[in-house]
C-alpha cells in the first residue's frame, strides 16, 4: 500500500481513537470563522499544505501527485504528477524550481513552477517527508523522518549536495532567514539548529514538557518558533537562547502550525477538528485566543500571511466497519470518496 494512503488510513483510525478518549477543547467566540469550503474532490490522502502568496496558489501533497489550487478562487490551477507517496513542496523561486518530496521511493522531483513539468529526481534518503527552501543559503532541505536526516539540494542544478545527520526523526521545520533552519525531531522531543551554510548542526534543545513535536512555524522578529506537539500543547522557543520559554494548550493530533507576524497570532491545526488560535502579548507572553471549530481530520493547514485567511485541508469519513475486513482490518473510519476540500477561514471584525 502506498505510504500516504497507510498514512491516511492511520489518520482515520486516529480519529477516532482521539475524539473517544481525548476531550475536545470548547469552542470559543472570536475574530476568525470558516467563510468558505472549496470542494476540490480527487482520490488519495493528503499531507502538507503550502502556500506561494505572490502567485496566488497553494500546493497540496495528494498521495501521487501535488495539486497547484488558486487562493482566489479554489480552482485547480494543475498538478505534478509522478510522484509517490507525496508530503512536502519547497518553492525556491529564485530558481524558478520547486520541489516535492517523494516518500515511498525515497527521492525528490524537481520541477518547473510555470508549467509544473517534472525536470529531474534527486534521491534523498527513506522517509522524505517535509520539505522546505532556504533562501539565505539558497538551498533546499528535507526531512527524513525514519533515516533521521536531511538531505540537502542545490536547487538550480537540482542536485544532491549532502546528507545530514540529525539525531532524531525530523518532522516540520523552519528556515531563519539568516542562513540558519530548525527542525521538530518528534520521537526525541526537541528542536535541531542547523548551519545551512557550513551543513552541521549547532545546537540542540528539548521541548519539554511538549512531547512528540511536529509541526512548526517561526517568529523572526522576535527570534521565537512554535511547535505543535502531539501532547496537546504549542510549545513557544526562544532559538536565541535554545530554550523552551512557554506552552499553550492546544487541540489534539496536531499537524500543522502558522504564525502571522502582523496580528500577532499563531495557529495550530488539529485532528479533533479545531483550529487552535494563540495571540502572542509579548515575546514571552501569550494567551489562547479561539478554538475554531473546523472539521473532524483537518489536522494539516497553511496561512496566507499577505491576506491573514488559514487554509485547512478537509474531507468526510463513513461510519466505522462494526466488523473487520481484509481491507479495513483495523477498522478504520474510511474517507467518503471525492469529499476532499479546502475550508477557509478568515479573520474578520
Amino acid at each position: 500500500m502506498p505510504e500516504v494512503t497507510v498514512r491516511n488510513a492511520l489518520l482515520a483510525a486516529s480519529i477516532v481513537l482521539t475524539l473517544a478518549v481525548a476531550p475536545t477543547l470548547p469552542a470559543q467566540p472570536g475574530p476568525y470563522h470558516i467563510t468558505q469550503t472549496w470542494a476540490l474532490g480527487g482520490d488519495g490522502g493528503w499531507d502538507y499544505l503550502v502556500p506561494d502568496p505572490a502567485n496566488r496558489r497553494v500546493f497540496i501533497g495528494r498521495e501521487n501527485r501535488v495539486m497547484i489550487v488558486s487562493l482566489t478562487d479554489g480552482k485547480l490551477i494543475g498538478e505534478v504528477t509522478g510522484i509517490k507517496g507525496a508530503h512536502g513542496t519547497a518553492i525556491a523561486e529564485t530558481s524558478g524550481h520547486g520541489f516535492a518530496t517523494s516518500g515511498a521511493d525515497s527521492s525528490v522531483l524537481m520541477f518547473d513552477l510555470k508549467t509544473f513539468k517534472v525536470i529531474g529526481r534527486i534521491h534523498a534518503a527513506e522517509d522524505a517527508d517535509a520539505i522546505i527552501y532556504d533562501r539565505a543559503s539558497n538551498r533546499v532541505f528535507t526531512f527524513n523522518g525514519d533515516a533521521h536526516s536531511s538531505t540537502v539540494i542545490d536547487p538550480v542544478a537540482g542536485k544532491l549536495i549532502t546528507n545530514i545527520a540529525l539525531g532524531g526523526k525530523p518532522e516540520y521545520g523552519a528556515s531563519a532567514g539568516d542562513g540558519k533552519v530548525y527542525a521538530n525531531l518528534t520521537d526525541n522531543g526537541e528542536v535541531v539548529e542547523i548551519d545551512a551554510k557550513a551543513l552541521t548542526v549547532t545546537r540542540r534543545w528539548s521541548t519539554a514538557p511538549c512531547k512528540n513535536p511536529v509541526a512548526m512555524a517561526i517568529d523572526v522578529k522576535n527570534h521565537r518558533l512554535f511547535s505543535g506537539c502531539r501532547s496537546g500543547v504549542m510549545a513557544v522557543s526562544d532559538y536565541a537562547a535554545g530554550k523552551v520559554i512557554t506552552t499553550l494548550p492546544i487541540g489534539a493530533g496536531t499537524d500543522g502550525a502558522a504564525y502571522d507576524p502582523a496580528t500577532g497570532d499563531a495557529f495550530a491545526s488539529n485532528l479533533d477538528g479545531t483550529l487552535t488560535v494563540i495571540h502572542q502579548d509579548s515575546p514571552d507572553k501569550y494567551h489562547v485566543v479561539q478554538n475554531v471549530v473546523t472539521s473532524q481530520g483537518s489536522r494539516n493547514m497553511t496561512l496566507d500571511a499577505t491576506t491573514h485567511c488559514v487554509y485547512l485541508a478537509a474531507a468526510k469519513y463513513g461510519p466505522v466497519p462494526t466488523e473487520s475486513t481484509a481491507a479495513n482490518p483495523r477498522r478504520r473510519a474510511p474517507v467518503l470518496p471525492g469529499s476532499f476540500s479546502v475550508l477557509v477561514v478568515e479573520r474578520t471584525p
